[in-house]
């Protein structure tokens, strides 16, 4: 290999000139990332403790990508303050694998996992090598500057760990860091709350893939980020989402407040880079080699670091409200290990994320709601590649047992670091008698009334967040060991806070906090706190069954981006899979539905969903099952969805295999060791 040498500094697009060194960044020098890449194709490795080095990966035909891959170009209007744009909605194939899989949301990250799968790596690995190159290839979604969730199943022991690496607020933020300038200056932060510094919380994806790379890497951490940073020197074409992404005009001026984010997203004449256009980043290749050899010590302490604090404090010639994070936030930031949040449902085993997270809690009790209903007596009444239609009775029950999480939910879950559960534990409201009580709450014959009332476990309030929970992405990976990843990484909205420094885009992950600090004299649960992780609706799970030992054994992994819709996201394809016996492609492709304790969607971008308005009526009161939840008392909102998907299931049927599904609202594909079945 003789890679091309970065340029002094530089961090824009090929044909822009390099500019300056941003302020507090080393210069690497070609020679390092020349050594880094020697050692990514069989080079000396002996400093790294996980051993496993050898020849680079071979594409063979498991993980090669065919077809156009491209996705959907057209943006439909979507649900107005959704997390990123709906781009429509291209069916795809159900994918089959012997022994490994992965599944993200573009076909680039997704090949470089397989590869890492291919050649030896475990799926810890491979979520290592495709979270960088999302950074590249969808960096309106996740990122280095933002945070992750990661449930991780180990195959050898059969334990599952919850790794959370959500962001924390600053140790200097106050309950109202968000709401004003100062307790002198009590005006709102400049342009707003989301676009200010005080929106960005201390990122945790790179510690946290550290740590679970720590316990389950194969491959040496620095050779997991040599694809990135050759994409990065060498550059990609944009995709068609990131295209999209970038292209709206207040999106357009927004960007033109950071110069670093204009000059990498933007044209000299200040419009957005179309799709397919070449673009590079040295800047990212410099910020990857400097952590790939230095580990995340040196993204956390030292010069990236400082960086970082510069840009946060920011004020663009005073018109951007400054944050408060300092070098001393990002040195003490800690990736956590949680115990995950496991129920049962029919014969299997759930297991989801733990708080900060809400996601495992609220998941768990829809299922746990409806698994005091025989939901395989309400299937879909008809059955294609793409989901076919579901039933009215079926969608209902869901939606109405999304209803009664959302309510608990919204009540109680916060950072339990901060603000226990109920009763001390995530069972009182996961345990099976309480989710009787709350399933005898549905009626087969109307919607019930809202908002629905929580349990009496107290009267803790929970505030609305400052900013809608946003867009994300999301990975599904099984090794050939075994083992399994699902991770959901987000840097929170689209593009994150407008801040970028190094090559990353900065989240916005702190107006996940409640916008009030206090309700009716009592302190709300989910307030801004220093060092706090805000709450999040992420929602990676793992589902299995038992052996006749009572050992775990694999079943099922899924999760999606799409803010605080995650959760009825997961829960329609967890459904689809274990009571209507969908296999993956299909569950992931069905129709979005769900409801929030407020409105019940069904995802008009689908093409079994009639969205058109006859005389006199409504959005999709021309589609039978739109009507249908109408006719029950539901609220109806059939605005584009932008899920984003993936599931692989475990196949029990002959030679067991892998089966694999991609979300057809994005661009990404599913690749293996596969065969036709």
């Amino acid at each position: 290999m003789s890679p091309r040498n970065l340029p002094p500094s530089g961090r824009s697009h090929a044909d822009a000139p390099p500019p300056a060194a941003p302020r507090h960044h080393r210069r690497w020098p070609a020679t390092l990332l020349a050594t880094l890449l020697l050692a990514a194709c069989g080079g000396d490795d002996d400093d790294d403790h996980h051993g496993g080095g050898g020849t680079p990966p071979v594409a063979t035909n498991g993980c090669e990508l065919n077809g156009s891959t491209g996705g959907p170009v057209v943006v439909l209007p979507g649900e107005p303050g959704a997390p990123e744009v709906a781009t429509g909605y291209a069916p795809k194939t159900t994918v089959y694998a012997k022994t490994y899989m992965a599944v993200t949301n573009n076909p680039v990250s997704t090949k470089v996992a397989c590869d890492i799968l291919k050649d030896g790596g475990t799926a810890v690995d491979a979520a290592v090598a495709a979270q960088m190159v999302l950074n590249l290839v969808e960096p309106q979604s996740s990122g280095i500057g933002g945070g992750a969730f990661i449930m991780h199943f180990d195959a050898a022991s059969k334990t599952v760990t919850a790794y959370d690496g959500r962001e924390t607020a600053p140790a200097a933020a106050d309950e109202n860091y968000l709401r004003w300038k100062s307790a002198a200056d009590q005006t709102p932060p400049l342009p707003n709350a989301v676009r200010s510094g005080r929106s960005i919380g201390t990122p945790g994806t790179l510690r946290v893939l550290e740590l679970a790379h720590r316990e389950h890497g194969r491959k040496p951490w620095r050779e997991l980020f040599a694809p990135a940073i050759r994409l990065a020197t060498d550059g990609f074409a944009i995709p068609p989402r990131m295209a999209a992404s970038i292209s709206g005009s207040t999106t357009v001026a927004n960007i033109k407040r950071d110069p670093e984010m204009a000059e990498y997203f933007l044209n000299p004449d200040g419009t957005p880079r179309a799709v397919n256009t070449i673009l590079k980043n040295p800047a990212l290749a410099q910020t990857f080699t400097a952590v790939a050899l230095g580990g995340a010590d040196a993204f956390y302490k030292g010069p990236i670091a400082h960086g970082i604090v510069a840009k946060i404090q920011t004020t663009y010639d005073g018109n951007t409200t400054p944050g408060l994070t300092t070098v001393a936030d990002l040195e003490n930031y800690q990736a956590r290990k949680r115990e995950p949040v496991c129920t049962t449902y029919r014969q299997y085993e759930v297991c989801g994320m733990p708080p900060p997270s809400s996601g495992g809690i609220a998941v768990g009790q829809i299922l746990g709601i409806l698994e005091n209903f025989d939901m395989a007596s309400y299937p879909p009444v008809s059955m294609d590649q793409n989901g076919g239609k579901p039933s009215v009775l079926g969608v209902h029950l869901v939606a109405e047992a999304g209803n009664l999480a959302y309510a608990d939910r919204n009540q109680y879950v916060a950072d339990t670091d901060f603000v226990p559960l109920p009763g001390g534990t995530w069972d009182t409201l996961l345990n099976k008698r309480y989710m009787q009580q709350r399933a005898s709450m549905i009626s087969l014959i109307g919607a019930m009334p809202r908002p629905v009332p929580a349990g009496s476990f107290g009267t803790t309030p929970m505030a609305a967040p400052v900013l809608a929970e946003n867009g994300t992405t999301h990975l599904s990976l099984v090794d050939k060991y075994g083992n399994v990843v699902a991770m959901t990484t987000t840097i929170e909205s689209g593009l994150g806070s407008y801040h970028m420094t190094q090559g990353f885009l900065l989240n916005n992950e702190l107006t996940d906090f409640s916008a009030e600090p206090v309700i009716d004299g009592m302190p709300v649960a989910n307030r801004v706190q220093a060092n706090k992780r805000p709450r999040s609706s992420m929602s990676p799970t793992l589902v299995f069954t038992r052996d006749g030992t009572g050992a775990r054994e694999f079943a099922m992994t899924t999760g999606s981006p799409g803010g605080a819709t995650i959760i009825q996201y997961v829960a329609k394809t967890l459904v689809g899979v274990l009571d209507w016996k969908m296999d993956a492609q299909q569950a992931v492709s069905m129709i979005d539905f769900g409801s929030n304790n407020a409105t019940l969607i069904v995802g008009g971008e689908h093409p079994n969903v009639d969205t058109s308005t006859p005389a006199g009526g409504a959005a999709g009161d021309n589609d039978s099952l739109v009507k249908g939840l109408r006719d029950l008392g539901h609220t109806v909102s059939v605005t584009a969805q932008s899920s984003g998907l993936s599931a692989i299931v475990r196949e029990a049927v002959g030679s067991r295999a892998l089966v694999g599904g991609a979300d057809p609202r994005r661009e990404g594909v599913v690749l293996g060791d596969t065969f036709t079945r």
